[in-house]
């Protein structure tokens, strides 16, 4: 096959400068501009990498126009429908769906590393009692790799499985945890004999006094929350984790800068912005006012949940979640709390109204994902770390994929000098 290049003239010097193309399996191709500062001089420029591929990857593909979302090239439609979140996290870390007997071993690896050291309870303690949950998981999963230094050598692909193992297994762990310490509750201990979900569920919501047994729907909602959540390409935080990677740190810091990232409002903080926005809004009678005031574009206020950098369609894993929205308050939602029929009643508006559809800003995952966590009794401040828990699967694929590349080098953006130009130092007494 021919191979496909671009040439970059330089009208001026009369010279050209030949720029190859990678291929991709299903997506836009990329000119590879990696050689063109040696060649040329030049840098490329592109805030925010909107048009920039940052490396190659086999784990999940996202066609925005379309609202596609793929884990190893299986529709998230399929995966969300049938599959279990321990079996997605087998097919994100491995490439492959676990037959029966892998399964059974990856679950039960999973499930006996829910365990933290005991001493690691006094760095609970050290935060302050409303410290947020988020700063709480960014110390707490930072500080693991001083207590499981015994497999760190990132060299060696089985410590990097058992520090992949790890942080899927404890992450749910140390989310309860950081949420009884805010709550100031005693932490609960896993159980062996519960689902990921259900384990963490009676985690957060059991204490000595009360036992508490996880209600059917509110495990499957978490784990179809899961699975919609556990990679999304190369987001911010999965590209910090990335980065973080390319100078050689241990795993349990690359995530750690991962939570780190996702903390944003921009990001994994968007659905906590969602029920903040509901609240401000207060009453169903209140909508059309703030219809009115969304279309405005000189009125600051915006609405959250609705639109996707990446989807240019209606996100697929919105469709998904409606449902489960939909079943989670019927069943397990207070039906006297305004905020659910406020929602609803928004999402029918901005499903039907010209402005919104024709702009495309249909309503996202963050919308209904918060929905769903209020609706389950989890409160806003802990809305991301749930995010967080979903994700720790695709951050460490693409940790352990990125690992395993012997051509991987440090990351090392440029940039477009805008400052001073050079100057000499002038004596303090000559200023």
């Amino acid at each position: 096959m021919t191979e496909k290049y671009f040439l970059l003239q330089d009208e001026a010097a009369g010279e050209s400068i030949r720029l190859s193309v990678r291929e991709s399996v299903q997506g836009p191709p990329a000119i590879d501009v990696s050689r063109l500062y040696r060649d040329s001089g030049i840098f490329t420029y592109d805030p925010g990498f909107m048009s920039t591929a940052s490396c190659e990857s086999r784990i999940t593909y996202i066609n925005g126009e379309a609202g596609v979302l793929e884990y190893r090239g299986y529709p998230i439609e399929q995966l969300a429908a049938q599959a279990d979140f321990i079996e997605v996290a087998y097919l994100l870390l491995y490439g492959e769906l676990p037959n029966a007997e892998q399964l059974q071993r990856f679950d039960h690896l999973i499930t006996y590393h829910t365990m933290l050291n005991e001493t690691l309870k006094n760095f609970f303690s050290g935060f302050h009692y409303d410290a947020h949950p988020m700063a709480i998981m960014v110390g707490v999963v930072g500080s693991l790799s001083a207590f499981y230094h015994d497999s760190l050598d990132i060299d060696n692909p089985r410590h990097r499985e058992i520090s992949a193992h790890r942080l899927i297994a404890k992450m749910p762990t140390i989310a309860a945890a950081s949420y009884k310490h805010n709550i100031g509750e005693p932490i609960v201990y896993p159980r062996n004999d519960l689902s990921y979900c259900g384990n963490l569920l009676r985690m957060m919501y059991a204490t000595p006094c009360e036992e508490y047994q996880p209600d059917p729907v509110a495990e499957r909602a978490l784990n179809l929350l899961f699975i919609l959540h556990a990679d999304h390409e190369q987001n911010a935080s999965t590209s910090t984790v990335r980065l973080a990677g390319s100078s050689q740190a241990n795993p349990f810091a690359c995530i750690a800068a991962g939570i780190a990232s996702l903390w944003g409002p921009a990001h994994g903080g968007a659905n906590e912005a969602v029920l903040n926005m509901l609240t401000e809004i207060g009453d169903v009678a209140n909508i059309d006012k703030y219809i009115a005031k969304a279309k405005d574009k000189n009125d600051t206020f915006r609405l959250m949940g609705f639109g996707h950098r990446v989807y240019k369609n209606y996100d697929p894993r919105a469709g998904i979640l409606r449902e489960m929205c939909l079943e989670v308050l019927e069943k397990l939602a207070d039906s006297n709390n305004p905020m659910f029929e406020l929602a609803l009643k928004l999402e029918e508006i901005a499903l039907s109204d010209e402005y919104f559809v024709e702009r495309k800003l249909y309503p996202n995952v963050d919308f209904y994902s918060g929905i769903i966590y209020r609706a389950l009794g989890i409160p806003n401040n802990m809305f991301t770390v749930m995010f967080a828990i979903g994700r720790t699967v695709g951050w460490v694929a693409h940790w352990m994929e990125m690992m395993s590349d012997p051509l991987q080098n440090i990351g090392r953006p440029r940039q477009i000098y805008k400052g001073a130009p050079r100057r000499d130092y002038v004596p303090l007494d000559k200023r």
